[in-house]
């Protein structure tokens, strides 16, 4: 620990403000793994386990097996299942308005840590230059300046952009490694969409009702 204050003294105030922006991109980052791991599910094995329900015309068992299953695709084939049972023509239109409200929340906060990644690096650089600026003030102010007074200077110019490196660095993983999970839980809402998109057409053409065709414009 005396390592840790040593650099936090040694490299100036810029040091607190990386330290604020580090806590912040660890506490984001953890917050939507943990989001992502409680809300990812087997979308196949529910829509199967929906699929038999909705056969025998289930919609009250179905819908509390949607609510009960946590994830964004859950609650998008509820959305379905709804304007199903209202007799809605247009289903994927339920289904979109759905995703309209889910998909903010997968994406909430997870630019922040692309934001801290590139700002990072320019609060280094500013401590770089107060360091500099050091450096010409003790040489103003003592004619018979010694070394270890520039190299106080120096030291807090190099510890403060090798600080904000190494907390930017993982910002940048961590938001790519964030973005690929959000893509992944997105395509399977969409593959969980069309195909309870197409079983409930196959539903309506058995019961001889009107299917809702759509549009490739």
């Amino acid at each position: 620990m005396s390592f840790f204050w040593n650099l936090m003294r040694d490299g100036g105030p810029v040091m607190w403000v990386i330290l604020c922006c580090s806590v912040l991109a660890l506490f984001l980052f953890l917050k939507k793994v943990f989001q992502f791991h409680r809300e990812e599910i087997n979308a196949g094995e529910l829509l199967r386990g929906l699929f038999n329900v909705l056969r025998r015309d289930g919609f009250v068992e179905a819908l509390t097996l949607c609510d009960h299953t946590p994830g964004p695709a859950a609650r998008l084939l509820a959305a379905a299942i709804r304007a199903y049972e209202r007799g809605d023509e247009d289903i994927r239109k339920a289904m979109d308005d759905a995703a309209l409200e889910e998909i903010p929340k997968l994406e909430r906060h997870v630019n922040l840590l692309s934001t801290l990644g590139f700002v990072l690096p320019l609060i280094g650089f500013l401590g770089t230059v107060l360091g500099m600026m050091r450096v010409f003030q003790v040489a103003q102010a003592n004619e018979a300046f010694s070394a270890t007074d520039i190299a106080g200077a120096v030291n807090m110019a190099l510890i403060s952009t090798a600080a904000a490196l190494t907390v930017a660095i993982p910002c940048y993983l961590a938001y790519n490694y964030l973005v690929a999970r959000i893509n992944l839980i997105t395509l399977d809402m969409e593959k969980a969409s069309l195909e309870m998109l197409g079983f409930i057409e196959r539903r309506r053409r058995e019961a001889g009702q009107p299917v809702q065709e759509e549009s490739h414009e």
